[in-house]
């Protein structure tokens, strides 16, 4: 399983334009589910992660099929960003649960 996570500060009063901006047009295959989150402290920083299931050459695959689409997407959200933390796509190496 991957985890998609990107940290972001958004300009002040984007929130809505920057949610519709990530919204793809179709999830990719193995899309489990993504979550929004903020910052209790500070409503425009915005930490955005999706689960995949699949393996890192199963999202190179995909990246290689919607690069086109993928960059038409950053670059809508790009204009939203004030600054960016992180940006990566990550293995999950164990879930904990209680």
């Amino acid at each position: 399983m991957l985890c998609a996570i990107s940290s972001r500060k958004l300009k002040p009063g984007t929130w809505e334009d920057f949610r519709r901006a990530w919204e793809p047009s179709e999830f990719p295959p193995g899309f489990i589910r993504a979550y929004h989150v903020r910052a209790l402290d500070d409503e425009n920083h915005v930490i955005s992660f999706g689960l995949l299931d699949g393996s890192r050459e199963d999202m190179e695959r995909i990246r290689e099929e919607t690069g086109d689409v993928e960059g038409e997407r950053q670059r809508a959200m790009a204009q939203f960003v004030e600054s960016t933390q992180i940006d990566g796509i990550f293995e999950v190496v164990e879930e904990v649960t209680p």
